[in-house]
Order: C-alpha cells, then sequence, then structure tokens
C-alpha cells in the first residue's frame, strides 16, 4: 500500500504513518513528491486507507518482500559513532554502536535519534538516564561516548529485551529496567535523554530527575515549555528537533 505527498509534507506524513504502521515502512522521491509505502494485509490497509486524507494505491507484494526492508537501514555517522544494523560491517578504527532495527524503535539513522546524538556527543561525561529508550540505541551510544552510569528504561517489555541485546551486542554495561517513567521513581542522573513525544517529554522534565536534559521526538516548529527550564542549544534535521536544556530554577 503506498501513497505520495508533496515532499515539503513528508515528514507530517511520516509521523502519521509511523503510528499507523510502526513496524516501519519504504520511501522513496519520485519527482517533487515523496512516496510512502507499507506491506500490510487487508485489515491493516482498510485502517490505513481510513486514517489518511490522501489517496492510497494497493498492489500485491513480489516474492522475498520479507527482507527488502534491510536495504533501506545504512549506517549513519554521528557524534564521532559509526551506527548500523549487525549485517553491515563496522569499518576497521571506528567507535560504533551496533542495533538491530527490527525489535523496537530506534536505529540511529532516525533524525531525532541523530540529532539527540550530536548534542550528547558534546556534553561533559557524568552519569545518563535514556528515558523511554527503545531499542536503547541512545543508551548505548552515551555508554560508548563514555558516559556511566548509564540508566535506560522503558514501559514496553518488548524494549527492555531490545535495550538489553543491544547493551550486550556492543559489550557494554547499562543498566536497563522496566519502568513507567511518568509514575515510577527515577534513577538521579546529571544528563536526561528523552527522545518520545512532546507530551511525555514535558512531563519528564517536570519530574526534574536531572539538571540538565537532551530532548527530542517532536518537529521543528515545536518546543517543550516546562517552568524552569531553558533550551540552551537546539538542533534541527529534517524537520524534527533535539534540545539541550537546563534547569535554572
Amino acid at each position: 500500500m503506498s501513497f505520495r505527498v508533496p515532499t515539503a509534507r513528508a515528514e507530517i506524513a511520516r509521523a502519521r504513518l509511523l503510528g499507523l504502521a510502526p513496524s516501519g515502512f519504504e520511501e522513496r522521491e519520485v519527482g517533487g513528491l515523496t512516496e510512502l509505502a507499507v506491506y500490510t494485509d487487508e485489515d491493516g490497509a482498510q485502517t490505513i486507507r481510513s486514517a489518511l486524507a490522501e489517496p492510497v494505491s494497493v498492489e500485491p507484494v513480489l516474492s522475498g518482500w520479507e527482507e527488502r526492508w534491510r536495504e533501506f537501514h545504512r549506517p549513519v555517522r554521528v557524534g564521532g559513532l559509526w551506527i548500523g544494523p549487525p549485517w553491515e560491517s563496522v569499518p576497521a578504527g571506528e567507535s560504533a554502536v551496533v542495533v538491530d532495527p527490527g525489535r523496537a524503535f530506534g536505529t540511529g539513522a532516525h533524525p531525532t535519534t541523530r540529532a539527540c546524538v550530536e548534542l550528547l556527543a558534546g556534553q561533559e561525561r557524568g552519569s545518563v538516564l535514556d528515558a523511554g529508550t527503545g531499542s536503547g540505541v541512545l543508551a548505548v551510544a552515551a555508554a560508548r561516548l563514555g558516559f556511566e552510569p548509564v540508566f535506560a528504561l522503558d514501559f514496553d517489555h518488548a524494549a527492555v529485551d531490545a535495550a538489553r541485546v543491544t547493551a550486550t551486542r556492543n559489550s557494554l554495561r547499562v543498566q536497563v529496567s522496566h519502568s513507567d517513567v511518568l509514575i515510577d521513581e527515577l534513577p538521579t542522573a546529571d544528563l536526561l535523554i528523552a527522545n518520545i513525544e512532546l507530551r511525555v517529554v514535558e512531563a519528564l522534565l517536570a519530574r526534574r530527575p536531572a539538571a540538565y536534559a537532551i530532548t527530542s521526538g517532536y518537529l521543528a516548529r515545536e518546543t517543550p515549555h516546562v517552568t524552569g527550564w531553558t533550551s540552551t542549544s537546539r538542533v534541527e534535521l529534517d524537520g524534527w528537533a533535539a534540545d539541550l536544556l537546563a534547569f535554572f530554577g
């Protein structure tokens, strides 16, 4: 199932489709348009068709479609790190984070993840709390960059399992726990990382688990607004944003 939107509207379309197809989708540029495509069954197709205001087309998949998604997960370099999937070879001499994109959200390639790593690389080393860790890519990136201890929390059991696998795969120590970051007690850390939706980011900041925070998961036109917190630096990539915030009370 696929549909096309003007490239200027592509980020909004991606965000909307991610909620409908959390296992992922493909995209390509067609002239001045961006085509987004997802593999689904009849029920999934009907759900997506009903939720989108765009005309969609449906066609049967070709043999071997189950593995085609791997073609769209390429390594990235950001913050002095090579971040890529396990079927790609790590270049000799590079500091790497290897993450399986099939287990939970967070591959390193998404603009919010890259923006967070870019900000993270420039911070003074200390303890880190990654709230809503997903695949664990940001927590493991922090550990690879020399932050310690690193705590990684998520409410999704599959994400907790995935984050532990990511840490083990990279031979790095990350303390991964199942937790509701809006309710449960949080470990105290020097730096909070929260790459999740804006509403949850703001609720987390209100709990003040750290004096500094790197937040993302929202569009460039959006900014967290929480009393006492001030943005001191911002990175914008492909229509998304990440902020470095400090709590001044």
